[in-house]
């Protein structure tokens, strides 16, 4: 019983560090880069960026089903690079999990980098730092309490993540259930002592998140 319990939580736990770091690392340089340059399009990349926040999770997992499907392009080069499919893989769920977490990183990190006054960046660049050194010596620090914030919610997001997951990486115990999956099935049959014991873990992680972001931001 133990096993079976916490082996949902591992997996949840591991996928959402990896598609936090994905997030993380993608997130803050594409908002870095749409935060300062402006070019025909933005609107239209931004606009798709942010699409999976509204769209219902049954369609992120299709989209995602047909772009890595084992009958799509991308399905076969990945078949034929790691000799397997990705579908009903953990590797589809962390796939899910950064398409949904993504907006969040993005939207977060872009407001802290517009909140940047560009005549500190100005400067810097007078002292003779080029591009990246102001980057990572002015742009970070400075936008580092909305990075944060992005990346805590970004990694709630992804621990939460059901219906694309579900979808796209399947319902497979030690090989691809998470901790929302499990909760379905242990509701749907009636073992509502052990879907309590998850729900109620999902929630002190969440609010603590959550509390923790506000903190950060005061």
């Amino acid at each position: 019983m133990a096993e079976d319990f916490w082996s949902p939580v591992g997996l949840s736990v591991r996928v959402a560090i990896l598609s936090g770091i994905i997030v993380f690392i993608f997130g803050t340089l594409i908002a870095r880069l749409l935060a300062r340059k402006k070019f025909r399009g933005q609107l239209f990349i931004e606009t798709l960026i942010i699409l999976p926040l509204v769209l219902p999770p049954s369609v992120v997992g299709f989209l995602l089903i047909v772009i890595f499907g084992k009958n799509s392009p991308g399905g076969r080069s990945i078949e034929w690079l790691f000799h397997q499919p990705v579908m009903f893989t953990w590797w589809a769920a962390v796939i899910a999990s950064v398409v949904v977490a993504f907006p969040l990183m993005y939207q977060s990190a872009k407001t802290g980098f517009e909140g940047i006054d560009s005549d500190i960046e100005n400067a810097a660049r007078v002292d003779g730092a080029n591009e990246w050194k102001v980057f990572i010596g002015v742009a970070l620090p400075l936008a580092a309490k909305s990075i944060v914030a992005g990346a805590i919610l970004s990694f709630a997001r992804a621990l939460g993540e059901f219906g694309a997951t579900l979808m796209f990486a399947g319902n497979i115990p030690e090989k691809t259930q998470t901790i929302p999956t499990a909760i379905y099935v242990a509701m749907d049959s009636g073992d509502m002592e052990t879907a309590w014991m998850w729900v109620g873990m999902m929630v002190l992680i969440s609010f603590a998140m959550l509390m923790l972001v506000h903190l950060i931001k005061d």
